[in-house]
C-alpha cells in the first residue's frame, strides 16, 4: 500500500522540486511557478505559498540553507530540501506517476446526475460543451506549436496530455449527443416519458426492486480483483482506494533514489 502522505497539496510537491534543484526564497519559487506555467496543472494559491514551505519545513522535509541579500532590499531566507524530504519527493512523485489516483471530476459527477435534465435540454447542453472543448483544444494546439521549437518535449508533456484528454473527452461527448439526437441512446424513451409525465417508468421501477441490495462500490471490487487474477497478480494502484502497490517496487525505487 501507498504511505499516506504527511502533506497531500500538489503545491508541496512543486515547492520540493524546485528546491530539489537548488535552495530558493519563496518568492522565487514563485516566480518559476508562473514562469513554467504550472499554474496549468497545480492549482495554486500564491498567497498560501509561505505556509506550504512552513509546513514542509515542520515536517523536516526543508530546512534553511542561507540568507540572501540584494542591495539595500531585506534579507531574504533561503531554503532547501533536506535528505528525508528528497527521499519524500521522489516517492510522492514516482506514486502519482504509477498509480492512477481515483479523482472526481464535476463533468463525471453531472452525468451520473444527468437523468434530472430533459434529454432535450441535455442535447443542447452537450453541444455547449462540446465547442468549449474544441477552442480549448485549439488553444492548446497553438501553444505546441508555438512552443515545438522553443523547447524540448519534456517541458510540454503535460500540455500534450491535457489536449489529448480534451480531445477524447469531446470525441465522447460528440458520440453520445448523437445517440441523443438519433434517439439511439437506450433508456431515453423512459427517460422522456419520466419528465413529461412525471411518473416513475414501470421498467424503471423494476431495476429499483431487482437492484435495491446491490452495492455499486464492492461490485467494482469485484471487477478489480477479477482483472489482478487475469493479470496474474496484484497491480500497483489497482486496489479499492486506488493505493495499493507492491513492496519490491516501493524498495526498489528507493534504492534507485538512494543510488543517486
Amino acid at each position: 500500500m501507498a504511505q499516506r502522505r504527511k502533506l497531500s497539496n500538489p503545491l508541496a510537491l512543486a515547492v520540493m522540486v524546485f528546491l530539489n534543484e537548488h535552495p530558493m526564497h519563496p518568492y522565487e519559487i514563485a516566480r518559476l511557478l508562473r514562469q513554467r506555467g504550472k499554474e496549468n496543472s497545480i492549482k495554486i494559491n500564491y498567497g498560501s505559498l509561505y505556509t506550504v514551505v512552513q509546513n514542509l519545513e515542520k515536517h523536516g522535509f526543508v530546512e534553511v540553507a542561507g540568507v540572501q541579500r540584494q542591495g539595500n532590499r531585506p534579507e531574504r531566507t533561503l531554503y532547501g530540501l533536506t535528505g528525508s524530504g528528497r527521499v519524500e519527493m521522489h516517492d510522492w512523485l514516482a506514486d502519482l506517476v504509477a498509480v492512477p489516483a481515483r479523482e472526481y471530476p464535476s463533468f463525471e459527477a453531472a452525468l451520473s446526475l444527468i437523468g434530472a435534465l430533459h434529454p432535450d435540454e441535455v442535447t443542447g447542453l452537450l453541444e455547449e460543451r462540446v465547442r468549449a472543448l474544441e477552442v480549448q483544444a485549439a488553444a492548446l494546439r497553438g501553444v505546441l506549436e508555438r512552443l515545438d521549437t522553443e523547447l524540448p518535449r519534456l517541458f510540454v508533456v503535460e500540455t500534450e496530455y491535457q489536449l489529448h484528454m480534451i480531445e477524447a473527452e469531446a470525441g465522447w461527448v460528440r458520440s453520445l449527443h448523437q445517440e441523443l439526437v438519433d434517439g439511439t441512446l437506450p433508456g431515453t424513451p423512459e427517460w422522456r416519458s419520466w419528465h413529461e409525465t412525471g411518473e416513475v417508468p414501470e421498467r424503471w421501477a423494476k431495476f429499483e426492486d431487482e437492484f435495491r441490495d446491490v452495492d455499486a462500490s464492492e461490485l467494482l471490487q469485484e471487477q478489480v480483483d477479477k482483472a489482478q487474477a487475469e493479470a496474474g497478480g496484484p497491480v500497483r494502484g489497482s486496489g479499492k482506494d486506488g493505493a495499493d502497490r507492491s513492496a519490491s517496487h516501493t524498495d526498489g525505487g528507493r534504492a534507485r533514489h538512494d543510488k543517486h
